[in-house]
Formats: structure tokens, C-alpha cells, sequence
């Protein structure tokens, strides 16, 4: 005999009561069934058990409570549990490079029917029945949530500015493998069950197979710091271009599911849809754009705001659900409408993103990882199971040629192609959400559902780390052929890329071009490039400002590039034809700006990159400020740069925006160059003889020598001399030429000369060699003083760091190497 209470008596906090619920809450789920879960329509038509209901625990466990009776201390253990799975997973497969969703799934995995699930002990204790259901519905909140935030990333345009081989490799790599799956569902139509064999079901897995889902794309290639490769590039407007078109398929067989209930169904879902979707654009769409007007320019979106469209993705997902919709249908199409970057879409990233990835989205792995069951798999056997991994298999491999021959037909070269079909490939969080519609829909069943997530964590574990060893991004840099200023004959154009932060950085860079002196007879050519965080949007874009002058309102949008560009312009205007001006504007992901560096390095046959750093004092220590994200960008570019590249570091700000050139004659500007030999420090005096030229500019060389030669690289000692030698007759005459040299016994003696010749004079730039290669007692000890020598080199970090060294600017050149 069973006692059924009613729910709502007040319980007190140890009390035990008693519910109806359908028997397959309390056993094993029904394998054969379709749904996550079979609610209860009655107490007269299922059979009914006793469960626990939770009291309010409101003393904790010194008054003898068990919080494992509650569900809300149960959820926080569930999640402390999945987080710590989580991230010991991915430090476990850190050196696989496998992708953060693979560890994800695993661990999700790992607490479900497959290993930890079986023990019966286990699942009364960590995932009782009521926590479960909180499970469930956080899971599926958190992934409605992050096709909001997907959808916000996601910038339409790119499809506008994709070219005709984006539109058609992405055309093939979808209408080829939805024919292929299609076909072969129909073929094998009678092996499968009644639900799958519906024309609906079969063409709402093979659309679901044939998109190309933009969101994982992303994810794995910023993972990869593959988003600004031309892969990446390449792979980004493919998919985006392909699930505008898998939309399409998606929304028809999912209205010809309704068919299945009734014509008038149909009707309603139609109906639905558009109302939404006509109240997205009418109503929703002018609101965004008013609260980005009313927001000030530079500062981020009101919080009354942020709040208002979160609470509208939450109304509008319950609007998706209660018309029949998916879930996700409407968040997705909201996150569409945002747009994306700042103020409003990076804003709405900012303050959603990593919560929702390192605390929300654990919830969804876990509801998954609770229903993926291997050993149903192995029940249900290959009759039921066969038609399902025929088709998926079908499409997986259908994909991956389709792609590739679609890359092929269109020159794309055999290593990208091979690339971009493994990348495209790939599934992820969408297609999750997808296997719980298709579950949801009795499309397939809690074994289809375990096969799909078994096979998923398959593809992704395999083809990653196999993307990341066909695919180097740097290979294109790997230049043989000589980009420096030493090898830069006279009177031919030097090219100096010239990369720009902010509006900060303009003065000293400005500065330093016009100290390299442009004349008609040594033209410069400069390529502005500003770099923009990625922040609020997926996918990079690279502007060319002189074939795109008014590229999507980004002097709006982004106020600094349009101040760099003015101030460049008139810049150039001062010099007449001596100056050649080029300007461009990236917005990437710190991880892979170096990427744009060296590709427009290597585009424009630069001779020279000019990165910018900014010394900041607190006390007697100085700090470079972070550029880059842990100074990656400068250490990358150093790495791969396909010419010589030198760091500026701004130590006084005392520079002004020189827009004309100072008359008489009159010398105003003291350098120095600290020679210690090596291909950089002749990198250094190659740069400096530039500067020579300049009636305003007086140098002094100083060479380094060590007591004791023994020690001393032959060759590199000879290149030296001939440089150095070259150097000194050219400029004997030249009263506003020093040349001195200077004999040390260890980096002690080093170090204390340059404190004397800082004391000595105020020299408004140095100019020293990034490495030095000549005498390794010249640096002997110098180590332990450093902090930064690793980007700066020894004499390049102490020098701009030093106290004792006042000077406006520091200039650490590191000549170009050769890699093959």
C-alpha cells in the first residue's frame, strides 16, 4: 500500500513524505523509450513510489542534517564535482591538444551510466532523482544561453563580404552530404524504427549532419590560434555562409515534423515563427540600436541595459518552447539581431561569457554525460542502432570530401584544403543541442543519443591534434630571402611596418620615423597597422583602408582608428612625396594578432616591424605594460617575423608630434648606439646610419670589446669589423658623429659603463642589439639583473629599465632570421 501526502503541507526540516512518480524515475530509464524523461500524466496510469521530499535545511549538518537529503546543497556538489573533473581532464589531455569540448564531454562521461553512474551508492548520493531534474533544466538553460552568446559573436556581414569561392566551397560541403545522407536513409528506410523512418526525421538528421556550425569552428580554431591564419580566415566565412544555409534545411524538416501531429500544427508552428521573427525585427531590432546611441562614446553599455536583453533571452526562449519551437530558435535569432563588438555586443560578452563557460555549461555536460549510456548501446544491439551510425558515418565522411573537393575545384592549395575539410568537419556544442531535439522530437532514442555523443568525442579527439600537426600558421613567414636595413641598398624604399595600440602610442612612433629621416633621394614607406582586440564578435576582419575607406561605420565604432589615421595623414602631408602612408585595421584575438603582423609583414616586403611598449615606473622597479595578453604579441612576432623587427619603449613621454622639421641645422636630438656585436647590433648601426642623415640628430657609437678576446666568435668578430670600419669612413667628417670603444672584463664592467655614460650626457635614444653574439663575458652576470631579457634581450631590458638611464626612448632591434 502506498500513502500519498500532498505536496504542499509544511514539512519540517528532517521530515519524510511521500510523492507519486512514474516507476521509470526510480529505475533505470526505459532505453527503448524516446524521451530524457517520462512525465507523469496521473496517478492512475502509472504506478506510484515513495521519494524523499527535501526540507529547508536550515541549521545545517552540527543539528544532524544530511545534506545530501537537500537538493540545493546536491547541485552545488554536482557542480563542484563537474568543474573539478572538468579541468583535471584537460590538464590531463593538454599535451594531446585536444579541445576544451572533449574534456568537457568526458567528464561528463565520466559521472554518468558508463562508469561512475554504475554504482548504485554513487548515484543516491551525488545524483539523487531531485537533483536531477534541477540538472536537466540548468543544462538546457545554459546551453540556450550559449547560442545566445554564438549568436552574438556572429558578424552576418562577413557573408557579404565572402567571396565566390567562400559561397561555393560552402554550397557543396552542404547539398552533397545532405543528398548522400539523405539517400541513404531512404534506401535503409526499412530497417529503422517508425519514428526515424518518417521522411521528417530522416531529413532532420541528414540537414543536422550536413551544417557546418560556425560556433565550434571558432571555438577550436581560437583554441588552435588558427583564427587569423588564412585557414582560419577561409574556414570562418565557409561556415558561417553554410549554416545560414543548414537554417534553412533545419526550419523545413522541422515543419514538416508538425505534419506528423496534424495539418493545423503546421499552421500554428508557421504562424509562430514569423510573429517572433517579425517581432525581432520590428520591435527588437530599433531598441538595440537605441540603447547604442544613447551610450556614450568609449564607455560600455548601462547595466540596466545588459540586464534588460538578458531577461529578454530568457522571454524569448520561453516563448521558442511554449510555441513549439526549439528552445534555442530564439535566443539564437536575438543573439543575430545584437551587434556584434563594442559597446553593446562586447559588453554583453564581457560580463556573460566566462561564467556562463567555467560555471553554467557544466551543467549541461553533466545532464548529457547522466544520459549517454554505452552499455544501451550494446542492448539495443546493430538493428536498431545500424541504420543511425550508417547515416551519420555517411555524413561524417560525405562532409569531408565535399569540402575537400569543393577547396580543390577552387585552387585552394592541397595542404588548406586538407585543413579546412578536417575543420569543418567538426561538431560541437549546436550539435548537442541538436541530439537532445532529435531526442525531444522521438526522432531517435536513448541509445541513438549515447552513439551520438560517443561518436562526437570521437571526431573531435581525433581530428584536432591532427589539424594542428598538418597546419602551421607560421609557415608562410618562413622567408629566405634577406628583409632587413642592413641588406636594404642605397636610395631603395625602406619599408617599416608600424604597429599602433592606441592613440598613446602615436607621438613616439611618429618620432621615430621622422628621426629615420625620409627624403626623395631614401623614400620611406610606412604601413600603419592598428591593432583591435576581438572582443564581442567571432570572427577577425582585416581592413585595408586604401580599398576600403569607409569600412562598416568603424570610425564609430572604433573612434581611436580614426584619430591614428588622421593624425598619419598629416604626418605625411608635412613630408610631400618622401612618405608613403598605408593604413590598416585589424580586430583579432590576442592570441593570434602576431599572425596579422607577419602576414601583412611578409604582403608588404617590410624591411623593419615597429612594436611599441610603454615603460610604467612604480618606485625604483619598471614594468612593460601588457600588449598582447602576457606580451604575446611581441614574443611571437620576434619568433616568426619575416624581417627585422624593433621595440620601442617609451620611457618619458616627452616626445611631441613633430610636424615640422626643425631649421638652421641646429642639432636637437642626442643617440646612441651600444655595440656589442652580433647580427643585431649591426642590425642596430645599419638602422642608426639611417639617422645619421638627419642634420638634426648627433650619434654616438659605442663598441663594446672584451678583455680577454679568446672568448670572442671569429666570424661574427670579422662582420663587425667590416661593418663598424664601413660605418666610420663614411661618417669621419661628420662633426656630429662619436665613435668610442670601450674594453670590459664581464657584464659588471658593462653595466657600470653605460651608467657612466648615462650620467655623463642625456642621449634622448638608445639603440641596442636584441641578442648580442660576440663574447659572452660581456653579459657575464648581467642575467641575474634582468626581469624581461627573454623580449628585451640583457642590455635592452636593463637599459630600459634602469633608473640610472634617463632617456626619452629605448630602440631594441633584433635583425631578421632566417628559417627554413
Amino acid at each position: 500500500m502506498v500513502r500519498v501526502f500532498p505536496s504542499g503541507q509544511p514539512l519540517k526540516s528532517n521530515a519524510w513524505t511521500w510523492r507519486a512518480h512514474s516507476l521509470a524515475y526510480h529505475t533505470r530509464m526505459d532505453m527503448t523509450g524516446a524521451k530524457f524523461h517520462t512525465f507523469n500524466r496521473g496517478t492512475a496510469a502509472v504506478p506510484l513510489v515513495c521519494v524523499r521530499a527535501q526540507g529547508s535545511h536550515a541549521f545545517g549538518i552540527f543539528y544532524g542534517q544530511n545534506p545530501i537529503f537537500v537538493s540545493y546543497d546536491m547541485v552545488l556538489a554536482d557542480l563542484i564535482l563537474m568543474i573539478f573533473l572538468i579541468q583535471t581532464v584537460r590538464f590531463l589531455l593538454k599535451p594531446f591538444r585536444q579541445p576544451r569540448l572533449v574534456a568537457e564531454l568526458i567528464a561528463g562521461i565520466i559521472i554518468g551510466p558508463c562508469l561512475l553512474g554504475k554504482s548504485k551508492r554513487f548515484n543516491e548520493i551525488m545524483f539523487p532523482l531531485y537533483s536531477r531534474f534541477v540538472l536537466r533544466t540548468l543544462g538546457i538553460f545554459a546551453l540556450m544561453l550559449w547560442v545566445f552568446v554564438s549568436g552574438v559573436k556572429m558578424d552576418l556581414t562577413l557573408i557579404k563580404r565572402s567571396g565566390k569561392k567562400h559561397l561555393y566551397i560552402a554550397m557543396v560541403s552542404v547539398m552533397l552530404p545532405f543528398i548522400t545522407v539523405m539517400a541513404i536513409g531512404l534506401i535503409i528506410r526499412k530497417l529503422m524504427d517508425h519514428e526515424m523512418a518518417k521522411i521528417s526525421s530522416i531529413g532532420g538528421i541528414a540537414s543536422g549532419l550536413s551544417v557546418t556550425t560556425f560556433p565550434i569552428h571558432y571555438t577550436v580554431l581560437e583554441e588552435l590560434n588558427l583564427l587569423s591564419s588564412e585557414v582560419g580566415n577561409m574556414a570562418l566565412s565557409v561556415a558561417l555562409i553554410s549554416d545560414s544555409i543548414g537554417m534553412n534545411f533545419v526550419t523545413v524538416f522541422e515543419a514538416l515534423k508538425q505534419v506528423d501531429i496534424s495539418a493545423g500544427t503546421l499552421v500554428w508552428y508557421l504562424i509562430s515563427m514569423v510573429v517572433l521573427v517579425a517581432f525581432l525585427l520590428s520591435a527588437i531590432r530599433p531598441a538595440l540600436f537605441w540603447i547604442i546611441d544613447h551610450t556614450p562614446e568609449g564607455q560600455a553599455v548601462h547595466e540596466s541595459y545588459v540586464v534588460a536583453i538578458l531577461l529578454g533571452v530568457f522571454v524569448v526562449g520561453f516563448l521558442t518552447d511554449m510555441f513549439g519551437l526549439a528552445v534555442a530558435f530564439g535566443p539564437f535569432c536575438l543573439g543575430l539581431l545584437i551587434p556584434n563588438g563594442p559597446p553593446l555586443g562586447a559588453t554583453l560578452v564581457e560580463k556573460s561569457e566566462t561564467i556562463l563557460k567555467e560555471i553554467m555549461m557544466p551543467f549541461t555536460f553533466a545532464f548529457i554525460g547522466l544520459h549517454t549510456d554505452f552499455s544501451a548501446m550494446t542492448e539495443a544491439g546493430w538493428t536498431t542502432l545500424g541504420p543511425l551510425f550508417t547515416m551519420v558515418i555517411s555524413g561524417y565522411v560525405s562532409k569531408f570530401l565535399a569540402t575537400m573537393i569543393g577547396a580543390f575545384m577552387v585552387a585552394v592549395p592541397s595542404r588548406d584544403s586538407l585543413t579546412l575539410s578536417l575543420v569543418l568537419s567538426l561538431r560541437g556544442q549546436v550539435e548537442l543541442a541538436l541530439y537532445i531535439h532529435w531526442v525531444d522530437k522521438n526522432m531517435i532514442r536513448l541509445p541513438g543519443f549515447s552513439m551520438m555523443i560517443f561518436l562526437t568525442t570521437i571526431l573531435l579527439a581525433t581530428l584536432t591534434p591532427l589539424i594542428s600537426v598538418i597546419y602551421d600558421p607560421s609557415k608562410p613567414y618562413k622567408v629566405l630571402k634577406r628583409r632587413t636595413i642592413q641588406h636594404t641598398p642605397p636610395g631603395e624604399e625602406v619599408r617599416i611596418l608600424v604597429c599602433i595600440r592606441d592613440k598613446k602610442s602615436v607621438p613616439s612612433l611618429v618620432n621615430l620615423l621622422e628621426v629615420t629621416y625620409p627624403t626623395l633621394q631614401n623614400p620611406l614607406s610606412v604601413y600603419a597597422f592598428h591593432l583591435v582586440e576581438l572582443i564581442g564578435r567571432a570572427n577577425p576582419v582585416f581592413i585595408d583602408h586604401d580599398n576600403d575607406p569607409d569600412p562598416d561605420d568603424l570610425s564609430i565604432r572604433f573612434p581611436d582608428s580614426e584619430a591614428i589615421r588622421n593624425a598619419l595623414i598629416l604626418y605625411q602631408e608635412n613630408r610631400d612625396e618622401s612618405v608613403k602612408l598605408h593604413f590598416f585595421t585589424a580586430l583579432a584575438a590576442k592570441r593570434t594578432m602576431f599572425q596579422d603582423v607577419c602576414k601583412l609583414a611578409l604582403n608588404s616586403k617590410a624591411t623593419i616591424i615597429i612594436l611599441p611598449l610603454e615603460r610604467q615606473y612604480d618606485g625604483e622597479m619598471g614594468t612593460a605594460e601588457q600588449w598582447g595578453g602576457g606580451q604575446t604579441l611581441n614574443t611571437q612576432v620576434l619568433s616568426h617575423a619575416p624581417c627585422s623587427v624593433g621595440l620601442l619603449i617609451d620611457k618619458a613621454h616627452r616626445w611631441h608630434l613633430p610636424l615640422t622639421r626643425c631649421s638652421g641645422g641646429t642639432t636637437s636630438h642626442d643617440f646612441i648606439v651600444l655595440f656589442l656585436g652580433g647580427p643585431d647590433s649591426r642590425e642596430c648601426l645599419a638602422y642608426a646610419d639611417h639617422m645619421v642623415a638627419n642634420p638634426n640628430v648627433s650619434l654616438t657609437l659605442v663598441r663594446f670589446l672584451s678583455s680577454n678576446p679568446e672568448g670572442d666568435d671569429e666570424r661574427q668578430k670579422k662582420l663587425d669589423d667590416g661593418l663598424v670600419t664601413w660605418f666610420w669612413v663614411k661618417n669621419e667628417a661628420n662633426e656630429r658623429v662619436i665613435y668610442r670603444e670601450v674594453v670590459v672584463k664581464d657584464g659588471a664592467d658593462t653595466a657600470a659603463a653605460i651608467k657612466a655614460m648615462a650620467e655623463e650626457k642625456f642621449y634622448h635614444l638608445w639603440i641596442v642589439g636584441r641578442k648580442q653574439g660576440i663574447n659572452e663575458s660581456l653579459l657575464e652576470g648581467l642575467s641575474t639583473w634582468t626581469d624581461n631579457q627573454e623580449e628585451l634581450g640583457i642590455i635592452g631590458d636593463y637599459v630600459s629599465s634602469s633608473d640610472f638611464v634617463d632617456a626619452d626612448s629605448v630602440l631594441v632591434v633584433q635583425k631578421q632570421i632566417l628559417r627554413v
